[in-house]
């Protein structure tokens, strides 16, 4: 172990009793650096956060100068601060139908929970449906939408009057009633595996949500900012919901999240009662620079390189251990026998130097998800020790048999 690794495992709250314990000391592009001049290959941005890669000279000059004119000057929503009206300004110009209000908080869980009290205020009502294998977040309400039960049964009791719908299922969507608030949607699940909505399904949703007033909100903290190929999944559904859910890369390696609406809706957190969603640190002025930073990099051209970036590292790989991938753009699931296989073969690949991951709801799932800057010589180098990592465990597994 290095210096650091005993004081982490003493003294930072764990998440599972087996951390990675990778000590980063610096990253730039789509490289992790460690001590002792290891390296790795960056395969999954942070969980999808990291969209521009590490370190980009325009990110970090808009960190720095917004760190030296000034950080946090007051609680979200009452002075005005540059760089939270740039971004929401560009957000407004770059979000589908009429979302042109954008309240900042500090992560996707955060946007989830404003976002359902923004429902229920406008609307009277207090339902929410959402979908079984969906994933929107570990606070109290955003892990009661959640479609595991596993994840939720040690916390209970959570907040009520959720309905958990199969995802996916036309047939269902009656269930949406006249006491629904919100329907709260992925239109790709992302810890079921990369799990894309069908577009039949989504239009009966939305159709459903107009019928019976529901307000339809989609949860793009994934799917956000060009990981799909689009700028938001929603684009591939010509789909205009009445709220958007953003985090993740968001604030283009900063801490950001946030929910948007129209104005209008939007308007109602104001007043009955006043300051009827708070938050301190929400739309912190760097964060938010930095997200601008990031978001502003994201072209036409670059969007379309996503797009032929996923296809061609997912024709590259062809082996008898992969049973399907799932991919959209560069959001892809590969899929190994069992999750034995799948942890040894992430194992695996960080000796070899590249980092991958798995998914919450889907164990045998190997998750790529890079810097949508990756290059193609740097997919040629992950693909090939993918391929060589799964012949490598999968002799080991047989010999053991």
């Amino acid at each position: 172990m290095t210096e650091l690794q005993p004081l982490f495992l003493r003294h930072l709250a764990q998440t599972s009793d087996e951390p990675l314990l990778l000590e980063i000391t610096h990253a730039k592009g789509c490289v992790l650096f460690g001590p002792q001049e290891r390296s790795w290959l960056d395969l999954i941005s942070g969980i999808s956060v990291s969209n521009m890669g590490h370190g980009h000279p325009d990110i970090v000059q808009a960190v720095q100068e917004q760190a030296a004119k000034y950080m946090h000057v007051m609680v979200y929503g009452e002075f005005v601060e540059s760089p939270q009206v740039q971004y929401a300004t560009w957000l407004a110009n770059h979000l589908p139908g009429e979302i042109d209000s954008v309240y900042f908080v500090n992560s996707g869980s955060e946007a989830v929970e404003g976002a359902i009290k923004l429902a229920k205020r406008a609307t009277c009502r207090t339902e929410i449906v959402s979908f079984q294998h969906g994933y929107h977040g570990s606070t109290a309400a955003a892990l009661a939408t959640g479609g595991n039960e596993e994840r939720k049964r040690a916390f209970r009791p959570l907040p009520p009057d959720n309905l958990i719908l199969p995802f996916n299922d036309i047939n269902s969507i009656g269930q949406i009633s006249h006491r629904t608030a919100a329907v709260l949607v992925e239109l790709i699940q992302g810890e079921a595996g990369i799990r894309p909505a069908d577009e039949a399904f989504i239009q009966e949703l939305a159709y459903r949500c107009r019928v019976v007033g529901a307000l339809l909100i989609v949860d793009e903290c994934q799917t956000g900012f060009g990981r799909t190929g689009k700028m938001f999944a929603a684009e591939h559904y010509d789909l205009k919901p009445d709220i958007m859910i953003l985090g993740k890369a968001l604030g283009g390696g900063m801490p950001l999240g946030a929910f948007a609406a129209g104005k209008d809706l939007m308007q109602m957190l104001t007043t009955q009662p006043v300051l009827g969603h708070i938050t301190t640190f929400g739309g912190h002025p760097v964060c938010c620079a930095a997200g601008l930073a990031s978001a502003s990099l994201i072209t036409t051209e670059l969007l379309q390189q996503v797009e032929e970036k996923g296809k061609f590292l997912e024709e590259k790989l062809h082996h008898t251990a992969i049973k399907e991938i799932r991919r959209r753009g560069l959001m892809m699931v590969v899929d190994l026998p069992d999750e034995p296989f799948n942890k040894a073969v992430i194992r695996r690949m960080i000796t070899k130097g590249v980092v991958t991951d798995w998914f919450l709801f889907h164990d045998n799932g190997l998750r790529i998800a890079p810097p949508l800057v990756i290059t193609v010589p740097e997919l040629e180098f992950a693909a090939r020790l993918l391929l060589e990592s799964l012949d490598e465990v999968q002799k080991e597994l047989h010999s053991v048999n």
